[in-house]
Protein backbone atom coordinates (compact mmCIF):
# COMPACT_ATOMS: atom_id res chain seq x y z
CA UNK A 1 0.00 0.00 0.00
CA UNK A 2 3.21 2.28 0.54
CA UNK A 3 3.67 2.34 -2.96
CA UNK A 4 0.14 3.46 -3.89
CA UNK A 5 0.26 6.15 -1.91
CA UNK A 6 3.81 7.40 -3.13
CA UNK A 7 2.29 7.01 -6.72
CA UNK A 8 -0.64 9.15 -5.65
CA UNK A 9 1.10 11.31 -3.33
CA UNK A 10 -1.06 10.82 -0.59
CA UNK A 11 -0.35 9.18 3.06
CA UNK A 12 -3.06 8.24 4.74
CA UNK A 13 -3.90 9.02 8.27
CA UNK A 14 -5.79 6.14 8.62
CA UNK A 15 -4.50 3.04 7.52
CA UNK A 16 -7.68 0.71 7.55
CA UNK A 17 -9.58 3.15 5.52
CA UNK A 18 -6.82 2.56 3.21
CA UNK A 19 -6.93 -1.40 3.42
CA UNK A 20 -11.14 -1.56 3.07
CA UNK A 21 -10.77 0.82 0.33
CA UNK A 22 -8.74 -2.00 -1.33
CA UNK A 23 -10.88 -4.92 -0.12
CA UNK A 24 -13.16 -6.78 -2.55
CA UNK A 25 -16.25 -8.34 -0.75
CA UNK A 26 -14.66 -12.14 -2.16
CA UNK A 27 -11.46 -11.80 -0.38
CA UNK A 28 -12.98 -11.57 3.51
CA UNK A 29 -14.50 -15.42 2.10
CA UNK A 30 -10.77 -16.55 1.84
CA UNK A 31 -9.97 -14.38 4.83
CA UNK A 32 -12.44 -14.48 7.30
CA UNK A 33 -9.97 -12.79 10.14
CA UNK A 34 -9.41 -9.64 7.96
CA UNK A 35 -9.23 -6.69 10.08
CA UNK A 36 -12.00 -4.53 7.98
CA UNK A 37 -14.84 -4.62 5.99
CA UNK A 38 -14.96 -4.59 2.33
CA UNK A 39 -15.14 -1.61 0.23
CA UNK A 40 -18.36 -1.44 -0.92
CA UNK A 41 -19.90 1.44 1.22
CA UNK A 42 -16.58 2.70 0.42
CA UNK A 43 -17.32 2.64 -3.17
CA UNK A 44 -20.79 4.29 -2.69
CA UNK A 45 -19.63 7.43 -1.05
CA UNK A 46 -16.26 7.73 -3.62
CA UNK A 47 -19.10 6.96 -6.12
CA UNK A 48 -20.77 9.97 -5.11
CA UNK A 49 -17.77 12.64 -4.69
CA UNK A 50 -16.52 11.74 -8.02
CA UNK A 51 -19.73 12.49 -9.79
CA UNK A 52 -19.93 15.90 -7.68
CA UNK A 53 -16.08 17.23 -8.42
CA UNK A 54 -16.69 16.05 -12.16
CA UNK A 55 -19.77 17.93 -12.81
CA UNK A 56 -18.75 21.23 -10.72
CA UNK A 57 -15.98 21.05 -12.94
CA UNK A 58 -17.46 20.48 -16.37
CA UNK A 59 -20.26 22.65 -15.78
CA UNK A 60 -17.48 25.41 -15.20
CA UNK A 61 -15.82 24.33 -18.19
CA UNK A 62 -18.00 24.10 -21.15
CA UNK A 63 -21.11 26.91 -20.31
CA UNK A 64 -22.71 26.46 -23.31
CA UNK A 65 -22.76 22.35 -23.51
CA UNK A 66 -26.49 21.48 -22.63
CA UNK A 67 -27.19 19.53 -19.37
CA UNK A 68 -27.87 16.20 -21.91
CA UNK A 69 -23.70 16.25 -23.23
CA UNK A 70 -22.63 17.21 -19.97
CA UNK A 71 -24.12 14.41 -18.55
CA UNK A 72 -23.06 12.30 -21.85
CA UNK A 73 -19.13 13.54 -21.13
CA UNK A 74 -19.33 12.66 -17.31
CA UNK A 75 -20.36 9.49 -18.37
CA UNK A 76 -17.33 8.35 -20.79
CA UNK A 77 -15.24 10.34 -18.00
CA UNK A 78 -16.27 7.80 -14.75
CA UNK A 79 -17.88 4.57 -16.77
CA UNK A 80 -15.91 1.71 -15.74
CA UNK A 81 -13.30 1.33 -18.60
CA UNK A 82 -11.94 4.57 -17.41
CA UNK A 83 -11.46 3.92 -14.05
CA UNK A 84 -10.49 0.48 -15.11
CA UNK A 85 -8.08 2.71 -17.02
CA UNK A 86 -6.98 4.44 -13.88
CA UNK A 87 -6.15 1.58 -11.80
CA UNK A 88 -3.85 0.67 -14.13
CA UNK A 89 -2.51 3.60 -14.47
CA UNK A 90 -1.63 4.13 -10.40
CA UNK A 91 -1.10 0.20 -10.33
CA UNK A 92 -4.14 0.02 -8.26
CA UNK A 93 -4.73 -3.74 -9.50
CA UNK A 94 -1.30 -5.28 -7.79
CA UNK A 95 -2.37 -4.02 -4.11
CA UNK A 96 -5.90 -4.80 -4.35
CA UNK A 97 -7.30 -7.81 -2.21
CA UNK A 98 -9.42 -10.37 -4.53
CA UNK A 99 -10.12 -13.89 -3.88
CA UNK A 100 -8.26 -16.32 -5.78
CA UNK A 101 -11.11 -17.26 -8.01
CA UNK A 102 -11.88 -13.61 -8.94
CA UNK A 103 -8.29 -13.21 -9.94
CA UNK A 104 -9.38 -16.25 -12.27
CA UNK A 105 -12.84 -14.63 -13.72
CA UNK A 106 -13.24 -12.94 -16.99
CA UNK A 107 -11.28 -9.92 -17.89
CA UNK A 108 -15.18 -7.77 -17.68
CA UNK A 109 -15.83 -9.26 -13.90
CA UNK A 110 -11.68 -8.20 -12.62
CA UNK A 111 -12.27 -4.66 -14.98
CA UNK A 112 -15.37 -3.60 -12.71
CA UNK A 113 -13.58 -5.07 -9.50
CA UNK A 114 -10.66 -2.60 -10.28
CA UNK A 115 -13.04 0.43 -11.25
CA UNK A 116 -15.17 0.13 -8.49
CA UNK A 117 -11.83 0.29 -6.35
CA UNK A 118 -11.09 3.61 -7.69
CA UNK A 119 -13.80 4.82 -6.55
CA UNK A 120 -13.55 3.08 -2.99
CA UNK A 121 -10.08 4.57 -2.86
CA UNK A 122 -11.72 8.42 -3.56
CA UNK A 123 -14.50 7.53 -0.70
CA UNK A 124 -11.54 6.74 1.77
CA UNK A 125 -9.27 9.92 0.29
CA UNK A 126 -12.11 12.49 1.33
CA UNK A 127 -12.86 10.89 4.55
CA UNK A 128 -8.97 10.92 5.10
CA UNK A 129 -8.10 14.25 3.60
CA UNK A 130 -11.67 16.04 3.19
CA UNK A 131 -12.66 17.12 0.15
CA UNK A 132 -9.84 19.75 -1.84
CA UNK A 133 -7.36 16.53 -1.50
CA UNK A 134 -10.33 14.41 -3.29
CA UNK A 135 -10.72 16.95 -5.71
CA UNK A 136 -7.01 17.37 -6.35
CA UNK A 137 -7.06 13.34 -7.18
CA UNK A 138 -9.73 13.41 -9.36
CA UNK A 139 -8.43 16.29 -11.49
CA UNK A 140 -5.05 14.50 -11.34
CA UNK A 141 -5.90 10.66 -12.24
CA UNK A 142 -9.56 11.19 -13.97
CA UNK A 143 -10.47 14.22 -15.47
CA UNK A 144 -6.50 14.42 -17.02
CA UNK A 145 -8.53 12.04 -20.00
CA UNK A 146 -10.74 14.70 -20.54
CA UNK A 147 -8.89 15.61 -23.63
CA UNK A 148 -8.90 11.75 -24.78
CA UNK A 149 -12.75 11.83 -24.16
CA UNK A 150 -13.77 14.71 -26.02
CA UNK A 151 -10.85 14.15 -28.98
CA UNK A 152 -12.42 10.95 -29.79
CA UNK A 153 -15.75 11.61 -28.80
CA UNK A 154 -16.30 8.71 -26.59
CA UNK A 155 -18.96 10.56 -24.81
CA UNK A 156 -20.91 9.29 -27.99
CA UNK A 157 -21.06 5.69 -25.93
CA UNK A 158 -22.46 2.88 -28.05
CA UNK A 159 -25.97 2.94 -26.73
CA UNK A 160 -26.41 6.02 -28.07
CA UNK A 161 -24.67 5.41 -31.34
CA UNK A 162 -26.58 2.45 -32.12
CA UNK A 163 -30.11 4.35 -31.21
CA UNK A 164 -29.11 7.19 -33.80
CA UNK A 165 -27.86 4.74 -36.31
CA UNK A 166 -30.97 2.34 -36.36
CA UNK A 167 -33.75 5.28 -35.36
CA UNK A 168 -32.29 6.87 -38.87
CA UNK A 169 -32.04 3.97 -41.42
CA UNK A 170 -35.32 2.06 -39.62
CA UNK A 171 -37.30 4.43 -37.73
CA UNK A 172 -37.64 2.47 -34.77
CA UNK A 173 -36.00 2.59 -31.03
CA UNK A 174 -33.53 -0.63 -30.02
CA UNK A 175 -35.28 -2.35 -27.00
CA UNK A 176 -33.10 -4.01 -24.14
CA UNK A 177 -34.49 -7.10 -22.47
CA UNK A 178 -32.74 -9.34 -20.10
CA UNK A 179 -32.49 -12.83 -21.28
CA UNK A 180 -31.32 -14.52 -18.28
CA UNK A 181 -29.31 -13.12 -14.89
CA UNK A 182 -26.45 -15.58 -14.05
CA UNK A 183 -24.56 -16.21 -10.62
CA UNK A 184 -25.47 -15.53 -6.90
CA UNK A 185 -26.40 -11.86 -6.03
CA UNK A 186 -22.97 -10.94 -4.40
CA UNK A 187 -21.04 -12.45 -8.07
CA UNK A 188 -24.36 -11.69 -10.58
CA UNK A 189 -23.92 -11.45 -14.29
CA UNK A 190 -26.54 -10.32 -16.69
CA UNK A 191 -26.89 -11.37 -19.79
CA UNK A 192 -28.87 -8.68 -22.28
CA UNK A 193 -30.37 -9.01 -25.50
CA UNK A 194 -31.05 -6.23 -27.51
CA UNK A 195 -33.70 -6.53 -30.49
CA UNK A 196 -35.03 -4.45 -33.69
CA UNK A 197 -38.92 -5.06 -33.62
CA UNK A 198 -39.24 -8.66 -32.55
CA UNK A 199 -35.89 -9.64 -33.99
CA UNK A 200 -33.29 -10.53 -31.62
CA UNK A 201 -29.89 -8.49 -32.86
CA UNK A 202 -27.44 -9.05 -30.39
CA UNK A 203 -26.92 -10.22 -26.97
CA UNK A 204 -23.89 -9.08 -24.29
CA UNK A 205 -22.58 -9.64 -20.67
CA UNK A 206 -22.37 -7.61 -17.79
CA UNK A 207 -21.94 -6.95 -13.72
CA UNK A 208 -24.98 -4.80 -14.03
CA UNK A 209 -28.10 -4.11 -16.10
CA UNK A 210 -26.33 -0.77 -18.07
CA UNK A 211 -23.38 -2.54 -18.71
CA UNK A 212 -24.76 -5.40 -20.60
CA UNK A 213 -26.56 -2.86 -22.52
CA UNK A 214 -23.49 -1.50 -23.50
CA UNK A 215 -21.85 -4.79 -24.18
CA UNK A 216 -24.94 -5.43 -26.11
CA UNK A 217 -25.00 -1.97 -28.31
CA UNK A 218 -21.35 -2.50 -28.84
CA UNK A 219 -22.11 -6.07 -30.18
CA UNK A 220 -24.82 -5.22 -32.70
CA UNK A 221 -22.56 -1.83 -34.31
CA UNK A 222 -20.09 -4.74 -35.15
CA UNK A 223 -22.80 -6.48 -37.01
CA UNK A 224 -24.40 -3.78 -38.49
CA UNK A 225 -21.27 -2.18 -39.78
CA UNK A 226 -20.10 -5.25 -41.29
Amino acid sequence: MKNLEKTIDINFENQLLLKEALTHRSYLNENPDWPTSHNERLEFLGDAVLEIIVTVFLFEKYPAFNEGKLTSIRAALVNRSMLSRVAKEIDLKSVVFISKGEKQGSARSREAIFANAVEALIGAVYLDQGYEVAENFIKQFVLKHLGLVMGEKLYQDSKSLLQEMVQEKLKITPRYEVMEEIGPDHKKEFLVGVFFDDKLIAEGKGVSKQDAEEATAEEALKKIEK
